[in-house]
């Protein structure tokens, strides 16, 4: 049993980007459900299918790469808050990340968003991971 799902959903995704893996299954919550829609939206992965069953579900999600060098398009996939040190901000101290080339996923009172959003929103949250 795992504590912290949100790491291994994007350990699971970091993993088979290395591996060069077309598609990835992650266990299926909320938030991940969530955070797959932002990544989708943002242009990170091809496209994602959530599949129901008895107990918790599962997320398909189709990585992207790039056609001429097959490069992954997500380079780097990093977690920010843990269970053991939890990383709020307000609205005004929102990370940009690579200058703004890359995002941050946040959770915020309003839902799971980019950091771009929230900033545009004028609410903080939990920043959740770094993507770019």
């Amino acid at each position: 049993m795992y504590t912290d799902p949100i790491a291994d959903f994007l350990t699971r995704v970091r993993n088979a980007i290395m591996a060069g893996h077309r598609v990835v299954e992650v266990p299926a919550s909320k938030l991940k459900k969530e955070m797959t829609k932002i990544l989708f939206d943002q242009g990170y992965i091809l496209s994602y299918q959530f599949i129901e069953d008895k107990v918790q579900g599962t997320i398909k999600i189709a990585l992207k790469y790039d056609k001429q060098t097959k490069e992954p398009v997500i380079r780097k996939i990093q977690r920010v808050s843990t269970p053991g040190l939890r990383k709020y901000v307000g609205a005004k101290e929102m990370p940009r990340v690579l200058n703004g080339l890359g995002i941050a996923i946040v959770s915020t009172s309003k839902g799971v968003m980019t950091n771009k959003k929230a900033r545009q929103e004028n609410v903080g949250g939990e920043v959740l991971c770094y993507v770019y």
